[in-house]
């Protein structure tokens, strides 16, 4: 017990040098109120620190927003912690805003559907995906570069016209994947009128939804297709089993060895992710 005080005390104490060093480094406005004679002269000293400060050429200060000589535009340091910021959505749109939620969802039906639960285990299955996912959305990827993100860092668009114009590919391809009765649904809920006609007309927050409902039932819907051929294999083999008797051996411990044959003599996977990837285009 003694022990684990002593070393609480000494974190502790750590903690407080370390708070002190960073206090001590980032220097703070000094303002002098000595020698004056009124609340005027008290605000015009605290006006004229503050903008000394401010325009002071110090290595210590961290970043700056600058409005006037910068257009407007927040500084390297604040920038990174934006992008930063950013990074940590991209999962989130890599799966609902692109291709991949299709592909990961059909590649997993054709494992359950063949019967092997751990191969090819998940980490191949993400990986396939992702890149699969990458070659579909290589055209999508390419425009925004080209339109948004290549103008905004030549400071030819703001951030907010940057945002808009890369979001014009994106909309795009997910309206293009997108069945009308999932727009029309969305809109309904959200009170929106639409023709049925107007992608311009459906908001990105109401997209967004319809896509990836639209995704998850053509995906179940490519999944069953692909289950066909294996349940009548499972078919057959039980009732062989049961015609000879052998009420006891677990038909799948039969059937699976002629499912893989099957999908090998078939070259199914080829036959899987091609037309998978021709379904998004």
């Amino acid at each position: 017990m003694k022990v684990q005080s002593v070393s609480l005390k000494f974190l502790f104490t750590l903690c407080l040098l370390i708070s002190a060093g960073i206090l001590l480094y980032l220097t703070p406005i000094k303002v002098k109120a000595s020698g004056l004679d009124n609340v005027d002269d008290l605000t015009d000293s605290i006006t004229s620190s503050i903008e000394s400060e401010v325009n002071s050429d110090k290595p210590n200060s961290t970043f700056s927003v600058s409005f006037e000589s910068g257009n407007g535009e927040l500084n390297g340091s604040l920038r990174i912690l934006l992008i930063l910021t950013f990074i940590s959505f991209i999962p989130a749109m890599l799966i609902m805003l692109t291709s991949f939620t299709r592909i990961i969802i059909v590649l997993h039906f054709t494992r359950t559907a063949i019967g092997t639960q751990t191969a090819p285990p998940n980490q191949v299955l993400i990986g396939l995906a992702i890149f699969l996912t990458l070659f579909i959305m290589a055209p999508v990827f390419t425009r925004i570069n080209e339109e948004a993100i290549k103008p905004f860092d030549a400071g030819e668009l703001t951030a907010k016209e940057a945002l808009e114009v890369g979001m014009v590919p994106l909309r795009e391809f997910m309206y293009g994947q997108t069945q009308a009765r999932d727009v029309a649904t969305f809109m309904d809920i959200a009170n929106l009128e639409w023709d049925g006609s107007d992608p311009e007309a459906v908001p990105t927050t109401v997209l967004i939804p319809s896509f990836v409902l639209s995704e998850l039932r053509t995906s179940f819907i490519i999944g069953f297709l692909i289950y066909i051929p294996f349940i009548v294999i499972d078919m057959v083999v039980s009732s062989i089993l049961m015609s000879m008797g052998m009420m006891m051996l677990p038909p799948t411990t039969i059937s699976m060895p002629f499912k893989i044959l099957l999908f090998v003599l078939a070259d199914g996977w080829n036959l899987v992710i091609v037309n998978l990837v021709k379904s998004f285009y």
